[in-house]
C-alpha cells in the first residue's frame, strides 16, 4: 500500500524511540522510502548509525548544516515527501507544533511543510493528560494534523496509563490510511508524462530532451491525496510512480490510444512531450549511408494531437483537462493562444528556451492559464509544482 511513497520520519526525544527502528522496517516492508530526522534528545536513546542504517539513507539532524540546504533545503526536504511520521511524538514537540515554534531541524520542517503529519505521542500518562498537552492536541487536530494513539498500558516510568505509542504496525497502518483517504478519493486521473519516440528505422527515432520527471512528480502528488491514477508514459529512465496504473507506450498513436482506453476519467493531465510528426514511411531496414550523396531526404506527416482529442470529446469528456506549453517566445501569448486552440481548461506554461534548463532538469518555472486568470509561480522543484498543482486540482474539486 505504501510501494513508492516517501515517508518523513521524525523521531522525538523519549525511550519510545526504539520503536522507531522497527517502525522503519515496517514501513520499507510496505514499500515506503524512509528519509529519518532526528532531534537532539533522540539521539540518547537511538544512535544516528542505526537509524541511518535501516532506513539506507542520510540521517537529518541539524538545521544549520549549509551544505544541506544548499543541495536541499530544510523547505524541499520538508515538502518532497508524501507523509511526514513524527514518532515518537513527545510533549514538547507538540508544543512546538500548536504554537509554531521553529527552533530546531525538527520543529523548522515540521513548520515549513504543507504535507499531511501523522503525530504517534509518548509520554508519561500526566504530561499527556496535563490541560497544556491537551490544549496542544485539540489545536493540532483543528490544524489537520493526524493522531495514532496513545496507546493505555505501563510506562517506563513505572506507571500506567495512556502514553504509550502506538506499536509500529499500528502506525503503518494508519499511515496507509491517510494516503487512501485523501481529498481526490474517488476520482480517476489519467497523467501523460514523458517523450515520445517516432521510428525512422529499427535503429532510428526521433525524440527529444523531456525527462518525464514532471509527470511522474504529478502522479506522486495525486496518488498522496487518494486520487486513481493511470499514468501513460512514453520511454524515460526514470523510476514509475508507485500505487498507480502504468501504461508503457512509445509512439503518439499508442499514447492515445492508450489515453482513449482508459477514459472514462474525472481528470486528464497531457504532460508528456509528444512528437508533433512521425516518418511518413516507416524504414524497416536500416537506412543505410549513401556513397553517391550525403544529403538524406526524410518526409514528416503530422501526429495527433491528444490534447485537443481529448478536450474536443462530445462524450465522456474528462471533467478539468490539463495541458502543457513548452515555450521558447512570445511565452503568454503562445500559451493563452494554445489553451483557445486545443480547448482544454487549464495549460501549464513553461519556458524551455536554451539555457532554461527546465527540459530534463529537476525545476520549473510555471505560468498556470485558465479562462479566468493567469498565475505565476515561482521557480521551484518540480515536487513542489506538482504538489502545488495537486492543491490547486483539490480546490477546484470542492
Amino acid at each position: 500500500m505504501l510501494n513508492g511513497r516517501r515517508i518523513l520520519l521524525v523521531i522525538g526525544g523519549g525511550i519510545a524511540a526504539y520503536k522507531s527502528l522497527q517502525l522503519i522496517r515496517e514501513l520499507q516492508k510496505q514499500g515506503a522510502l524512509v528519509t529519518p530526522v532526528m532531534t537532539t534528545g533522540a539521539a540518547e536513546f537511538v544512535t544516528p548509525l542505526s537509524v541511518a542504517a535501516l532506513s539506507k539513507s542520510k540521517v537529518f539532524t541539524d538545521l544549520f548544516d549549509l551544505n544541506d540546504e544548499s543541495e536541499m533545503g530544510h523547505i524541499e526536504l520538508s515538502r518532497s515527501a508524501d507523509l511526514i511520521i513524527v514518532a515518537p511524538a513527545t510533549a514538547n514537540l507538540m508544543a512546538k507544533m500548536a504554537l509554531g515554534i521553529a527552533s530546531d531541524l525538527p520543529s523548522t520542517l515540521l513548520l515549513a511543510t504543507d504535507t499531511p503529519i501523522l503525530i504517534a505521542p509518548a509520554m508519561n500518562v500526566r504530561m499527556w493528560e496535563h490541560s497544556a498537552t491537551q490544549n496542544n492536541f485539540k489545536t493540532l487536530i483543528n490544524d489537520g494534523v493526524h493522531f495514532i494513539g496513545p496507546e493505555e498500558g505501563d510506562m517506563a516510568c513505572g506507571e500506567f496509563g495512556f502514553g504509550r505509542m502506538s506499536e509500529p504496525d499500528v502506525i503503518v497502518k494508519s499511515a496507509s490510511n491517510i494516503l487512501i483517504n485523501g481529498p481526490l478519493k474517488g476520482k480517476h486521473v489519467i497523467i501523460t508524462s514523458g517523450p515520445t519516440h517516432e521510428p525512422i528505422d529499427p535503429v532510428r527515432y526521433i525524440a527529444n530532451r523531456s525527462s518525464g520527471n514532471q509527470g511522474s512528480a504529478i502522479a506522486n502528488a495525486l496518488v498522496a491525496l487518494g486520487a486513481r491514477v493511470t499514468f501513460i508514459t512514453g520511454p524515460s529512465t526514470l523510476e514509475t510512480p508507485g500505487n498507480c496504473k502504468v501504461i508503457k507506450v512509445e509512439t503518439a498513436i499508442e499514447m492515445l490510444d492508450a489515453v482513449k482506453t482508459n477514459i472514462p476519467c474525472d481528470i486528464a493531465i497531457f504532460s508528456a512531450a509528444v512528437s508533433d510528426w512521425r516518418v511518413e514511411s516507416l524504414n524497416y531496414n536500416k537506412i543505410k549511408k549513401k556513397q553517391s550523396s550525403d544529403i538524406l531526404k526524410i518526409n514528416f506527416i503530422e501526429n495527433p494531437d491528444i490534447l485537443k482529442t481529448i478536450s474536443k470529446m462530445k462524450i465522456n469528456r474528462p471533467e478539468l483537462v490539463i495541458g502543457f506549453a513548452a515555450e521558447t517566445n512570445n511565452l503568454i501569448e503562445n500559451a493563452i493562444e494554445k489553451r483557445i486552440r486545443k480547448g482544454c481548461d487549464w495549460i501549464l506554461l513553461n519556458d524551455v528556451s536554451l539555457g532554461s534548463d527546465i527540459m530534463g532538469g529537476n525545476e520549473n518555472h510555471i505560468t498556470l492559464i485558465s479562462a479566468d486568470e493567469t498565475q505565476e509561480w515561482p521557480r521551484m522543484s518540480k515536487t513542489a509544482v506538482a504538489k502545488r498543482l495537486a492543491q490547486k486540482i483539490v480546490d477546484y474539486s470542492k
